[in-house]
């Protein structure tokens, strides 16, 4: 097996389509209409609450599942095909074991070897595997000296033991200090534009997708509720929105008296953020207006509500994660 080279980096090929991909377990609809583009090269955000939806996708796409509809690829390869699309990507899950009493690179030539390299072959790139995720130094200790971060690293490193075109992580900064964080995010960036593989980031913590992802998938109850690029997502929720606290006890007060104001189109609250109100204003304001400001401000203050917050809507991921899956979370 040879190793890919660099020229992958360039590529804008599709290496993931997913079509209407649906999965039910019972009178349950776990998953119903998936459906997303993965290009080389880019690191995709694949996001939603509990229940959403997420495991069950990833379980289809790596193969350990069927879906019930739909279909998808990988490099080309059709979902009938999952021993050969196996081949061509790398997973790691949020939780997995690790043999304690083996060295990094005696774990990593296990895997090559499995793949199909010699013992040569495979000692060979497993070394340069742990060089690429700084693990050099470390490649004849014993895998159970390792910290948390090593051992994600050593992962990391497995999952691309195959060379992949699609990669997988679940969870790869959890437990990790802010540090080791930026550190692992830094990596995992390289390893989309380096090698030109796609990459599928799972994660909670929606600053680090929005600070290293191209692209977002955004589930809720089963269903894509936003998908595109993060800049696309974040100003198509922001634009004409406004976000505003006020005390639990005046919400009801506070969605009456901005529902009646001049130029309001909506006002809607979560029960995932209690106190917020989402204020979406009529085309030809936006947020920064000061007159579009200045009327909200004071429909709450003749209400005699207080105040504790007044912010522009969507300007984060967060904030347009927990709008977009506010229904699917009640």
């Amino acid at each position: 097996m040879e190793q890919r080279t660099d020229s992958r980096a360039s590529d804008t090929r599709e290496v993931l389509v997913a079509e209407d991909l649906r999965k039910q377990y019972g009178p349950r609809q776990a998953l119903r209409g998936l459906t997303f583009v993965l290009r080389a090269g880019r690191m995709l955000g694949f996001l939603g609450p509990n229940g959403a939806g997420k495991t069950t996708s990833i379980r289809i796409l790596t193969t350990i599942m069927e879906p019930d509809g739909g279909r998808f690829t990988v490099d080309g390869i059709g979902h009938e095909r999952p021993d050969e699309i196996r081949r061509r990507i790398g997973v790691l899950p949020e939780s997995f074991g690790l043999p304690k009493q083996m060295t990094g690179i005696e774990y990593l030539i296990y895997f090559g070897q499995l793949y199909g390299r010699s013992a040569r072959d495979a000692k060979e790139y497993g070394m340069a595997l742990l060089a690429e995720v700084g693990l050099e130094r470390r490649a004849r200790s014993l895998v159970g000296t390792y910290s948390h971060g090593m051992r994600q690293r050593l992962g990391i490193a497995r999952a691309l033991v195959n060379d992949p075109v699609v990669v997988f992580l679940d969870e790869p900064t959890i437990g990790l200090d802010p540090r080791g964080q930026q550190e692992l995010l830094g990596l995992v960036r390289g390893i989309a534009r380096e090698r030109g593989a796609g990459v599928i980031l799972c994660s909670h913590l929606l600053t680090e997708v929005e600070g290293v992802c191209d692209d977002v998938v955004i589930l809720s109850a089963g269903e894509v509720v936003a998908t595109g690029s993060v800049a696309e997502i974040i100003g198509g929720v922001a634009r004409n929105a406004i976000r505003i606290q006020v005390p639990e006890s005046s919400v009801a007060d506070s969605e009456r008296a901005l529902a009646a104001a001049p130029g309001v189109m909506n006002v809607t609250t979560s029960q995932a953020t209690p106190g917020w109100l989402r204020v979406e204003v009529k085309n030809g304001g936006t947020p920064s207006d000061h007159q579009v400001n200045n009327t909200l401000l004071d429909a709450l203050i003749h209400a005699g509500v207080p105040i504790l917050s007044f912010e522009p809507a969507g300007g984060r991921l967060q904030d347009v994660f927990l709008h977009l899956t506010a229904e699917g979370i009640k």
